[in-house]
C-alpha cells in the first residue's frame, strides 16, 4: 500500500515538473514572439517613417530656398552677413519689417514631425579648384604644417587636380598611388568632394579636420615622406584644418562678411592683424568712418573696409577684387525627426536671383 502511494506521488511530481517545464518553455516562446513582434513593429514604423523623413528633408530645403530668396529681395541689405536670419543671427537692419522676422530655423513643425535647418554660405571659404601653388602653401602655413612638408603637399594637391600626368616638383602622380594598398589613380580633375584631399599624398586626417584625428591609423600616417616612425606619436594638433579653409564649389570670391579671420588671410597682403580688424569692423566696431556693421552697407564698401582695417588705398584696390559681399552658393543641413526617429539631409543651393535658386545636389548621411 505504501509502495503504491509512493509510486503515485512520484508520478504526480514528475507530471508537475513536466507541466512547469512546459509552462516555462511556453513563456519563453511567448516572450520571444512578443519581442520579435516588437522589433518587427519598430522596423515597420521606421519604414513608414522613411517617406515622411524624406519629405521633411525636402521641405527643409524648400524652406531654406524661401529664406534665401527673401533675404536677397531686401533692398536695404545689399549684402549677406552673419547677423542675418539665414546664418542663424538675430536679423539685419531690415529684418523687423520683413517676413523674415517671424521665421525660425529650429524645430519647424510639419505633419507628424519637425525639422531644423542650418544654412552655410560656401563663399566664406576659398575655392580649392582655383587655388594656385601660393594659395595652397599659404593654407598649409595657416593650419600649422611643418615648413619642410608644405612644398611637396601643395605640389601633390596640384597634381591631383590638374588634367595631366606631369609631376610638379616634389608632387605626386598615379605611379605613387598605384603602389599603395589598395591602389588608385590620381584624379587629374577638379575636386568634387573636399574629402578627396585625404587621398592626396602627405595630407593626414589631422591636417584635414584640424586637431589630432583619433581615426588616423599609424599605417596612414607613415605614408608621409620623411616622417620617422617615432614621430607619429608626437604629431602636432592643428587649431584649424583644410576643411575650415577650402570648399570645392563657390563663385570663386570670398564673402568678406562671413569668412573667418583665417580664410581672410588667404588673400594676398592680408595678415592676421588686418584680418582681425576686418572681423571687428563688420561686427560693428569703431573705424575711421565711425561705428559700422556689415560691409556693403551704404557708405561702407569693401574698399572702405580694407582701408579702415589698416591697408593703404593702393593695396586695398589690389585686394578688393578677391572679395564679394554677396554669397551665391549655400550648403543646407536639414535634421528631420518623426516619432523620435531622426535623419540628416544635405543640399547644395545656387542662388542666382530671388526667383532662381537651384538645388545642385540633395543627399543624406
Amino acid at each position: 500500500m505504501t509502495s503504491r502511494a509512493s509510486t503515485t506521488s512520484a508520478r504526480q511530481g514528475i507530471a508537475l515538473i513536466i507541466v512547469m517545464i512546459s509552462t516555462t518553455v511556453l513563456g519563453i516562446l511567448a516572450a520571444g514572439f512578443a519581442y520579435s513582434m516588437k522589433v518587427e513593429t519598430k522596423l515597420a514604423q521606421n519604414a513608414n517613417s522613411e517617406t515622411e523623413l524624406l519629405w521633411l528633408g525636402r521641405s527643409g530645403v524648400e524652406y531654406a530656398r524661401y529664406i534665401l530668396a527673401q533675404q536677397l529681395a531686401l533692398g536695404c541689405e545689399p549684402y549677406d552677413a552673419l547677423d542675418q536670419i539665414w546664418a542663424g543671427g538675430p536679423g539685419g537692419i531690415c529684418t523687423s519689417n520683413s517676413v523674415l522676422a517671424n521665421l525660425s530655423l529650429k524645430d519647424y513643425p510639419l505633419g507628424d514631425g519637425k525639422f531644423s535647418i542650418t544654412i552655410t554660405d560656401l563663399e566664406r571659404k576659398y575655392n580649392i579648384n582655383i587655388a594656385d601653388e601660393a594659395a595652397l602653401q599659404q593654407a598649409l602655413r595657416l593650419i600649422g604644417v611643418d615648413a619642410g612638408e608644405i612644398p611637396y603637399i601643395a605640389a601633390s594637391i596640384l597634381d591631383w587636380v590638374d588634367a595631366d600626368d606631369n609631376t610638379h616638383i616634389g608632387g605626386t602622380e598615379s605611379d605613387f598611388y598605384q603602389g599603395l594598398q589598395p591602389p588608385y589613380y590620381a584624379k587629374n580633375a577638379p575636386i568634387d568632394d573636399l574629402s578627396e584631399l585625404l587621398l592626396v599624398r602627405g595630407v593626414t586626417p589631422e591636417m584635414f579636420w584640424g586637431g589630432v584625428a583619433t581615426n588616423a591609423t599609424r599605417g596612414t600616417l607613415l605614408q608621409r615622406p620623411g616622417l620617422q616612425p617615432g614621430a607619429v606619436d608626437d604629431l602636432i594638433g592643428y587649431t584649424v584644418g583644410l576643411v575650415d579653409i577650402f570648399t570645392p564649389i563657390s563663385n570663386g570670391r570670398i564673402n568678406i562678411n562671413t569668412a573667418s579671420a583665417t580664410v581672410l588671410q588667404m588673400v594676398p597682403l592680408i595678415d592676421e592683424v588686418i584680418a582681425q580688424r576686418i572681423v571687428e569692423l563688420r561686427s560693428g566696431g569703431d573705424s575711421t568712418l565711425g561705428p559700422v556693421g556689415p560691409i556693403g552697407s551704404p557708405g561702407f564698401g569693401i574698399l572702405d573696409a580694407l582701408v579702415s582695417a589698416g591697408m593703404s588705398r593702393e593695396a586695398a584696390q589690389y585686394v578688393a577684387p578677391y572679395f564679394t559681399v554677396r554669397s551665391s552658393t549655400f550648403e543646407v543641413e536639414v535634421e528631420a525627426e518623426v516619432a523620435g526617429y531622426k535623419r540628416k539631409y544635405y543640399a547644395i543651393l545656387a542662388r542666382n536671383s530671388p526667383r532662381d535658386i537651384q538645388v545642385l545636389s540633395f543627399y543624406w548621411k
